[in-house]
Formats: structure tokens, C-alpha cells, sequence
């Protein structure tokens, strides 16, 4: 007799994992409206879009892999892996669809992104102990 308990995949989301979603999305998308801004792109919806889905693709594989549903809040567990994903199939995704990857922009969007995907569970983890 199947069991009547849902599992991990059928439960509906929390508030902290969707909130843990929407910071992410949030960070992924003032990175890229800051990149525009910064080089003189304009900041207008079509753009700020265009630049940011790469690095939401990327961060929405790392919560895949992470099951990052499970401890949205976790640096070691969820933001690590969302971060790394964000930038490594992030720049894949901006490479094959024949945008910029130059070297010193890894290295900002690395540095960046980790601010911000990183930086809010550092943030919430100190609120936790205290």
C-alpha cells in the first residue's frame, strides 16, 4: 500500500525556501542591472533580462543539484553549490549565446554574485545563532 506521507518533491514550498528563491533571483538580477549601468547598457527590462537569464539558468541547476529546497538558508549545502553553478553555467550559457566572457568578467561576476548568494545566508546564519 503506497504511503499517504508526502516526500520532499510533492510538499508545497515553504516561505523560507521561496524566500530563499526570490533573494537569489533578486541578487542575480541587481548584479546585472549594476553591470549594465556600469558599462552603459541601459537598464531596461529587455536588458536587464537578456544579461540575467544565463546566471538564473546556472543558479537554478545548483538548486537542482543542491536540492537546495531542503536547507535554502545553508551556505555549505545550498549556497555553494548555487554560486558556483550560477557562474560556471552562467558563462557557458553567455558563450553560447555569443555574449561577452572576458577573463576580468568571470572574475567580477564570481566576486559579485558570491556577495550576493552568499551573503544573505551568511547574514541569516548570524541572525539564527543569536
Amino acid at each position: 500500500m503506497p504511503s499517504a506521507q508526502p516526500n520532499s518533491l510533492t510538499k508545497k514550498p515553504t516561505a523560507s525556501v521561496l524566500l530563499a528563491l526570490v533573494l537569489d533571483v533578486v541578487g542575480i538580477f541587481v548584479f546585472c542591472a549594476i553591470g549594465r549601468r556600469s558599462h552603459a547598457e541601459g537598464i531596461t527590462a529587455l536588458g536587464v533580462w537578456q544579461t540575467a537569464w544565463p546566471f538564473l539558468s546556472g543558479a537554478g541547476i545548483g538548486w537542482v543539484l543542491s536540492r537546495g529546497w531542503s536547507r535554502p538558508s545553508s551556505i555549505a549545502h545550498t549556497g555553494i553549490a548555487v554560486w558556483v553553478c550560477t557562474v560556471l553555467f552562467g558563462m557557458i550559457l553567455r558563450r553560447l549565446s555569443n555574449q561577452g566572457v572576458a577573463f576580468s568578467f568571470v572574475v567580477v561576476a564570481s566576486l559579485v554574485t558570491a556577495l550576493f548568494l552568499l551573503g544573505w545566508r551568511a547574514v541569516a546564519a548570524r541572525v539564527s545563532k543569536s
